[in-house]
């Protein structure tokens, strides 16, 4: 059993390749037949076209997020130095900064909006 580990270890991200390929073209695939099945009952084409994103909430979530997690990288570093702690304090400082930076964009976001709604009024 030891000698199939590193075959397990090689064969895991190929099939995930393979199979994240083959999703992305059935999910094609299934988005043409359904675009030419509502074509087909008179559906206006216009409401295929995606609508681009004006939000940058997505960006700002992403950038919060991994700045706290590289702050709770850091900090679990110099506890580890400082206490000689453990592994596991490098995961909880991870998620715990990682929820923080979260946190932190939601409340941007709801400031964001609540200005928006100030200025439309």
């Amino acid at each position: 059993m030891d000698g199939m580990v590193p075959i397990f270890g090689i064969m895991i991200p190929i099939v995930g390749i393979i199979g994240a390929f083959i999703m992305i073209v059935y999910l094609r695939r299934f988005e043409n037949a359904e675009r030419m099945a509502m074509i087909e009952k008179g559906v206006d084409p216009s409401l295929f076209t995606k609508k681009a994103r004006q939000s940058s909430s997505g960006t700002l979530r992403a950038s919060l997020l991994f700045i706290g997690a590289g702050a709770g990288l850091l900090i679990a570093y110099f506890l580890d130095r400082a206490f000689d702690m453990e592994e596991v304090a490098y995961f909880s400082m991870l998620f715990i900064f990682g929820g923080l930076g979260l946190g932190a964009a939601y409340l941007v976001e709801e400031k964001k909006i609540r200005d928006e709604r100030n200025l439309n009024r």
